[in-house]
C-alpha cells in the first residue's frame, strides 16, 4: 500500500512545464509580472473566443417541459370525434384524437396515423397503409378496422353525427389489418379533408348500443391517438367537468409533444373567461369579442377566420332587390376598412368576394373614398337608373298610366342576436339611410334564426357568415340547386356558368387549376351582385409571449389553433447543429 501510495504521488516530470519554469526563474521581477500578465490575457481571450464561437454555432431546439393553462366557455359532452358539437367538444377531441391525415397551419396535409396513401386515377379510391407502431392511448394498436368502424359510426343515422353528410355515398373497405381504403361513387377533391377525422378504438365501442352511444362514459374520459391523453378531471357538484388535466403522449404518431401538460379550464360566459384571464387563473384563451380585447390588456395573436360575412339577397322575396342598380348601389356604398374598425376593432380584413382572401389570389380592392363619399355615389347611381329622391327616402316608378306603379327603397335586414353582427346591421343601415334607403334590423335568436327564417327563406336581406371549409367546396353555399332548404345558397343564386364552375372545382385537385376556377367563379359573382360582401374575421387567441411554437396558419374552426399543439414549448436547449432533432 505505502508502495503504491509513493508511486502515486511521485511527480510527473514533463519538460515543457520544467523549461518553462526554469525561464520564468531567470526573469526579473518585471519580466515574470509581465509574464502572468500575458499569459492571463491569452488564456481569457481564448476562452472568450471559444465563447463567441460557441454562442455563433449553437442553435435554440425546443425542450420538454413546461405546461399550460387554457380558458374555453362552455363545457365538453362529446369528446368524441363522432358525435362533436360544440367548440369545447372539439377542442378536447382535437387534442386527444388524431386520423390518417393531418391537417396544417399552412392549409395542407401530412401523413399522420397513415404511413402512405395512394389516390386513384379517376380520383375515386383513397387507400390508406396505417403505420405498424401507430397506437392508442391505451396501448392498443390502431388498425384498418379502428378506421372502418369510426367511419361507419358516422354514417349510421341513428347517431345523428353532424359529419354525416360528408360520409354519405363512401364506401369503406378494409383490405387487410393496416390498409383501408375508400371508394366515392364519384370525384370529389374537397373529401382529403374528411380524412383528418380522428379515429376511436373499435374495442373500446363496439359493445356500445346505437341507444347508449350519446350517454357512454367514454364521450367525456376519451382514448384516442392524439397529442395529448386525459389524465384527470374534475368536476362541479352537479357533476359537470370544470377542468381536464392532460399529459403529452409518448406515442403520438408525429412526436411527442414539447408542453408536457395542459390544462383546459371551462367557463359557462365570457365575462367569466376574462375575469380568469386578468386574474391569472388562466394563461390563454379564445373566444375573447374583440372589442374587449383593449380594455384586457393582454398579448393576443391573430390569423384570418375562414369565414365569409356578408348581406345575402333574397330577391324571390324583395321586388325592389331583383333591381340590378339596387344591388350594385348597396355594394358600393359600404367602406368596408371603416366596418372593420368599427365593429371588430380592426381584427378583420375587408371582404370584397365570396372567397376569403387567405384561398385566393384575387385582391381585394379597398376604396380611399370616404363613407359620406361612396353613399353619394351610390345615390347618383340610383338617380341615373330613374330613381326620386323624396324626403330622403328613394322611389321609382315605372309604367305609366293607370299600370303605373312606384316602388320605395324598402327592405328588412335580418341578423342573429349577437353583438358583432347587431353593430354590423346598424353600420350598414346608417350607410344605407345615407344613400336614400330605408332598412328595417331585425334581430334573431340564434336558434329562431335558422328554423324560422333561414330554412323557409323568410327574409329580404340575411347578414349572415358563412364557414366555407378548408378546401374551398363552395358547391352548397352558391350552386342552383342548393337553394332551397337543406343546401346553404342563402342568396337563391342560380348561374348556369357558375354551377358549371362549382362542379368543376369539385372534381380537380390540381391548385392552379382550382385557382384559375375560383378567380373565374368569384369575377361572375361580383357581376351578378347576388350578395354584398363585408368582411373576413380575425380568430383571436390570447397567448402567454413565451410560449414558443404557436403557428395559427390557417383557422376554419377555433379548435384549428392546436393543429400546431405538439411543436408548443415553453423550454430551450442550445445544442449543436448536428443534435438538432427533426421532429
Amino acid at each position: 500500500m505505502s508502495t503504491f501510495w509513493h508511486k502515486a504521488t511521485q511527480r510527473v516530470y514533463l519538460p515543457v512545464v520544467v523549461k518553462a519554469e526554469d525561464t520564468l526563474r531567470s526573469l526579473s521581477y518585471t519580466g515574470r509580472a509581465l509574464f502572468i500578465f500575458f499569459g492571463a490575457v491569452a488564456v481569457v481571450s481564448s476562452v472568450g473566443l471559444l465563447y463567441i464561437l460557441n454562442s455563433n454555432l449553437v442553435v435554440a431546439t425546443p425542450a420538454y417541459g413546461g405546461s399550460l393553462t387554457e380558458g374555453i366557455i362552455g363545457s365538453p359532452r362529446f369528446i368524441n370525434p363522432i358525435l362533436a358539437v360544440s367548440d369545447a367538444d372539439r377542442d378536447l377531441t382535437a387534442l386527444v384524437y388524431s386520423g390518417l391525415l393531418h391537417a396544417t397551419p399552412e392549409g395542407t396535409y401530412v401523413p399522420d396515423l397513415a404511413q402512405s396513401y395512394t389516390v386513384s386515377s379517376d380520383g375515386k379510391t383513397y387507400t390508406f397503409v396505417i403505420r405498424p407502431n401507430a397506437t392508442f392511448q391505451d396501448g392498443s394498436l390502431v388498425t384498418a378496422d379502428d378506421v372502418a368502424y369510426t367511419v361507419q359510426k358516422i354514417q349510421d343515422p341513428a347517431l345523428k353525427s353532424p359529419l354525416l353528410a360528408n360520409w354519405q355515398g363512401v364506401t369503406v373497405q378494409v383490405l387487410d389489418s393496416h390498409t383501408v381504403a375508400f371508394v366515392l361513387r364519384s370525384a370529389y377533391a374537397p373529401f382529403i379533408e374528411n380524412l383528418t377525422l380522428g379515429i376511436v378504438p373499435k374495442t373500446l365501442w363496439q359493445g356500445v348500443s346505437d341507444d347508449e352511444f350519446p350517454f357512454s362514459d367514454l364521450n367525456t374520459s376519451p382514448i384516442g391517438s392524439g397529442p395529448y391523453k386525459v389524465t384527470s378531471i374534475s368536476r362541479t357538484a352537479s357533476g359537470i367537468p370544470s377542468s381536464y388535466s392532460l399529459t403529452a403522449f409518448n406515442r403520438y404518431a408525429l412526436g411527442e409533444a414539447y408542453l408536457t401538460h395542459l390544462t383546459m379550464r371551462f367557463y359557462q360566459s365570457e365575462t367569466a373567461l376574462e375575469s380568469a384571464l386578468q386574474g391569472g387563473d388562466i394563461d390563454s384563451a379564445s373566444g375573447i369579442s374583440p372589442a374587449n380585447l383593449s380594455s384586457l390588456g393582454v398579448s393576443v395573436r391573430t390569423a384570418p377566420l375562414n369565414r365569409v360575412f356578408g348581406v345575402f339577397f333574397n330577391q324571390n322575396q324583395s321586388e325592389v332587390l331583383r333591381l340590378p342598380e339596387v344591388r350594385q348601389a348597396l355594394n358600393n356604398s359600404i367602406d368596408r376598412q371603416d366596418l372593420v374598425k368599427q365593429v371588430l376593432g380592426g381584427y378583420g380584413e375587408p371582404l370584397m368576394g365570396p372567397v376569403p382572401p387567405a384561398l385566393s389570389s384575387v385582391v381585394p380592392i379597398n376604396s380611399a373614398a370616404s363613407s359620406s363619399t361612396l353613399a353619394a355615389r351610390a345615390q347618383q347611381l340610383l338617380l341615373d337608373n330613374g330613381w326620386k329622391l323624396q324626403d330622403g327616402v328613394l322611389t321609382k316608378t315605372t309604367g305609366t298610366g293607370k299600370k303605373a306603379q312606384t316602388m320605395t327603397l324598402h327592405f328588412t335586414l335580418a341578423t342573429a342576436n349577437v353583438p358583432e353582427l347587431r353593430a354590423a346591421a346598424e353600420y350598414l343601415k346608417k350607410q344605407w339611410t345615407a344613400v336614400g334607403a330605408q332598412v328595417d334590423v331585425q334581430v334573431y335568436d340564434q336558434g329562431d334564426l335558422s328554423q324560422n327564417v333561414i330554412r323557409p327563406r323568410k327574409y329580404d336581406a340575411l347578414l349572415f357568415g358563412e364557414v366555407v371549409g378548408r378546401e374551398l367546396d363552395l358547391f352548397a353555399f352558391w350552386h342552383s340547386s342548393q337553394r332551397n332548404d337543406p343546401g346553404l345558397n342563402i342568396a337563391l343564386y342560380a348561374n348556369a356558368s357558375v354551377d358549371k364552375t362549382l362542379e368543376t372545382l369539385r372534381t380537380t385537385n390540381d391548385r392552379t387549376v382550382r385557382q384559375t376556377l375560383l378567380a373565374s367563379f368569384a369575377a361572375q359573382v361580383a357581376k351578378d351582385v347576388p350578395a354584398v360582401f363585408l368582411y373576413v374575421p380575425d380568430f383571436v387567441y390570447s397567448v402567454p409571449n413565451d410560449i414558443a411554437g404557436v403557428d395559427l396558419g390557417f383557422i376554419e374552426t377555433p379548435s384549428d389553433r392546436f393543429l400546431s399543439v405538439a411543436q408548443w414549448h415553453r423550454e430551450t436547449d442550445y445544442v449543436w447543429p448536428v443534435f438538432v432533432s427533426n421532429k
